[in-house]
């Protein structure tokens, strides 16, 4: 197991990783790069305030503290894809090249999803200070509430139960390995690199504007972190103008 010498504390049971890592942050106590990971989430948190728990032995809920100083990053897009990037490596690693994202930081495997990025960011005035990236992973979960019509785990995809623990800290190594290239790598192969693994990326999709659900193909993202797309028209969304209408 690659060892990344960060801090990587393993909590019994938690709400959620990213509050705990929050509260770390307010306590003054934060260091870059430490990881706080948990086997039993029960109030996690998802994109657009959705909720996401976790059983014991089930799935990854993660959170790694990182400095964007330390990172020497201005723009919190480009930490998304650092993240995303790890995340979507690691998940294929075991599911294969089937492992997608999609915009702006869901994982999936084929049309299913199989975990999620959530990065929360601590600013002093304009000053960036703390960035808490949450990931949660689908590992041994084997049936999902009828709310998940369309959730996949690894267990599910393999038909392998895997050691939870060990896989979060492969995980934080992936990350602390992704982000560190925002020191060496240009941005822009980084951007490639994730429009590569982008979800439906040339193909035809339904999206949902202001109650109005449209056909559109997907094109990519820019670099500011909007989602491209073509139909009559060229297009651009922000994250949140749009949802994704999946069948």
């Amino acid at each position: 197991m690659p060892i990344t010498g960060y801090p990587f504390d393993v909590l019994q049971m938690v709400d959620s990783t990213n509050n705990y890592a929050m509260a770390k942050v307010h306590a003054g106590l934060a260091k870059h790069g430490e990881a706080c990971f948990t086997e039993h989430q029960f109030a996690g948190k998802g994109q657009r305030g959705k909720a996401w728990a976790t059983g014991k032995g089930q799935n990854i809920a993660l959170t790694v503290i990182l400095s964007p100083k330390q990172l020497k990053i201005i723009q919190p897009f480009q930490l998304s894809i650092a993240v995303s990037l790890a995340t979507v490596d690691f998940f294929g690693k075991y599911a294969g090249d089937e492992t997608c994202i999609k915009w702006p930081n869901d994982i999936y495997w084929r049309d299913r999803k199989a975990g999620g990025v959530l990065i929360e960011n601590k600013f002093n005035g304009n000053n960036w200070k703390w960035a808490i990236a949450g990931v949660g992973i689908n590992v041994n979960q084997a049936q999902f509430s009828d709310e998940l019509i369309n959730a996949v785990s690894l267990m599910q995809i393999t038909g392998k139960l895997f050691e939870v623990e060990e896989l979060g800290r492969e995980l934080h190594y992936l990350i602390m390995k992704k982000t560190d290239e925002l020191l060496t790598k240009r941005y822009e192969v980084m951007l490639e690199e994730y429009n590569q693994h982008l979800f439906k990326i040339n193909q035809p999709v339904r999206l949902k504007k202001d109650n109005v659900v449209f056909e559109t193909i997907i094109k990519g993202v820019s670099a500011q972190g909007q989602l491209l797309t073509e139909d009559a028209i060229e297009k651009s969304f922000e994250f949140g103008e749009v949802e994704w209408i999946l069948i």
